[in-house]
């Protein structure tokens, strides 16, 4: 896999060499070397190098990357050019249209988000193919974990969308009083009805950044 580089390596190194780590990178190694494993292994690492700490103004916190082939390339809820939108990337448009007027665009590569400043983080950063939550509780959510610490600890306005109960549950981690936590249940078909729909996140998000003198998110995905 990739090493991560940058500002985001001085925070995050001393993951790198503790025992749940190199038990993790044992495990990853050994999938990729004997399985189809999602994102490619050069992709792992993609929201910290899209996305430098330095930058981070939004984070958008998913589960683990999507398992079909050509969907995941280590950035949540977004799938790579030509390739159909899933239906949590739907519904999540289908609330930025309602909220802010965005017009819903023909795919889901979600980078413009990631170059203003959007890290999008899941929270386990592998899975094999076709088998959805195969490495969970393998030692990425500990080393994510690490990620949103450090996050936390930052001096500065960060928003954190939070969506789905997995998600939810790392508001205990942000104790930051400089920071805007915003929680609503998943995108998914089969909980965008019970609270995601109408939460307002995009809007909320924006009107936090500009009121913290900081530029606000252009949520509009342009069509490819």
């Amino acid at each position: 896999m990739s090493m991560i580089t940058g500002d985001w390596l001085d925070v995050l190194n001393g993951e790198f060499t503790k025992p749940y780590y190199k038990e993790l990178y044992k495990f990853v190694k050994n999938e990729y070397n004997t399985k189809v494993v999602f994102p490619p292994a050069d992709d792992i690492f993609n929201a910290f190098h899209l996305t430098p700490l330095k930058d981070v103004k939004v984070v958008i916190l998913g589960q683990d990357p999507y398992h079909d082939d050509k969907q995941a390339h280590g950035l949540c809820f977004s799938v790579q050019p030509g390739t159909k939108i899933p239906p949590s990337l739907v519904n999540i448009y289908k609330e930025l249209h309602d909220d802010l007027g965005c017009r819903i665009p023909n795919n889901g590569y979600l980078v413009k988000w990631a170059d203003q400043g959007v890290l999008l983080l899941n929270t386990v950063l592998t899975v094999r193919a076709h088998e959805a939550f195969s490495h969970r509780n393998m030692g990425w959510e500990t080393f994510t974990d690490a990620v949103i610490s450090a996050l936390n600890k930052e001096d500065r306005p960060i928003v954190f969308m939070l969506w789905g109960a997995p998600a939810g549950a790392k508001a205990s981690m942000l104790d930051n009083p400089k920071h805007l936590v915003l929680k609503a249940m998943h995108p998914s078909p089969l909980s965008a009805y019970k609270g995601f729909f109408g939460c307002k996140h995009f809007s909320k998000c924006n009107e936090f950044l500009v009121s913290n003198n900081l530029t606000p998110i252009d949520w509009q995905i342009e069509d490819i």
